[in-house]
């Protein structure tokens, strides 16, 4: 069992990713291309570069300094190839503009744990605890529970936001060491999921109907989305699909916009650039489809 992992963000004094306050772990790696990813930069499993055009100072010292050469001047930017990265960071050590950056850097078990035991204080004062975020946490299967393992000798809540594509053999065994499952639900219909996510949901509805029969700690949540699973049919298709799984309750999570900048400092293209953010306002119509189909469904 790996005690090393690949973490692009330890973010403390969360209250958004579960009860109390928290710390989250961002894990890299995740099998969905969800068009609308708040973190695009937690898809690939590898160390990424940023690139910030508006720091730049086109002097190519990338160009010259990558021993890959992944580097290439494209009329007014830098483009990077990012299959010939091997992450040595080179380029961002050696940049005068400090316009590349990076995300994703190795750190064991043991790294982690210590971060997140600094503020034991507050998970008990709130009933709080550790988040186990991404991507998808559980592509990094045996660096979860070597964590796991070790924060559970501190009595730390554990909570994982999940998209529940992962195969049954590791949700049936990495599931169950969470206190909570923060569990994604994004659309009803199968060819709509795939067409928005980039895979079906066959295996995510099998494991939260594993979940949700095993007395597992269950929270659905939806990240509501315009032109995906927005609409009121929408809304009654999901509840319907809940109700089928045995889930009381789902949460709402509203579209934003926080993750735009990041697809243009990777140099990828948004789907979702200047869609307007969904706020609980815009959504009483849906929230009352889960209500009245007997499911306690909050923001």
């Amino acid at each position: 069992m790996s005690d090393k992992g690949i973490v692009f963000n330890i973010q403390k004094f969360s209250i958004h990713d579960g009860p109390g306050i928290r710390t989250t772990v961002f894990l890299k790696g995740c099998p969905l291309r969800c068009k609308w990813c708040a973190n695009p930069e937690s898809q690939l499993s590898e160390v990424q570069i940023l690139y910030d055009q508006k720091k730049c100072l086109h002097c190519q010292t990338c160009v010259q300094s990558c021993p890959n050469q992944a580097f290439s001047l494209k009329k007014d930017h830098i483009q990077i190839d990012h299959d010939r990265c091997s992450g040595c960071l080179s380029c961002v050590r050696n940049c005068p503009g400090e316009a590349l950056s990076y995300e994703g850097e190795e750190k064991t078990a043991d790294d982690v744990t210590e971060v997140c035991l600094q503020d034991v204080d507050f998970y008990e004062e709130s009933g709080g605890g550790v988040t186990i975020s991404g991507g998808e946490g559980m592509v990094q299967s045996d660096f979860v529970k070597a964590l796991l393992f070790r924060l559970k000798k501190h009595n730390i809540h554990t909570a994982i936001e999940t998209t529940g594509y992962v195969s049954d053999d590791i949700f049936q065994d990495l599931a169950p060491e969470f206190d909570l499952l923060l569990f994604d639900v994004k659309h009803y219909d199968s060819r709509k999921h795939q067409k928005g996510t980039g895979v079906c949901n066959e295996q995510i509805i099998r494991n939260l109907k594993w979940a949700v029969q095993n007395g597992l700690n269950v929270l659905p949540r939806i990240p509501v989305i315009p032109g995906f699973n927005a609409s009121l049919e929408d809304a009654a298709g999901i509840a319907e699909l809940l109700k089928e799984v045995n889930a009381d309750q789902v949460q709402l999570l509203p579209f934003h916009q926080f993750g735009e900048n990041k697809y243009h400092l990777l140099g990828r293209s948004y789907d979702y650039e200047h869609v307007e953010a969904l706020h609980p306002e815009d959504l009483s119509d849906y929230q009352k489809v889960f209500l009245d189909a007997g499911l306690k469904c909050f923001f």
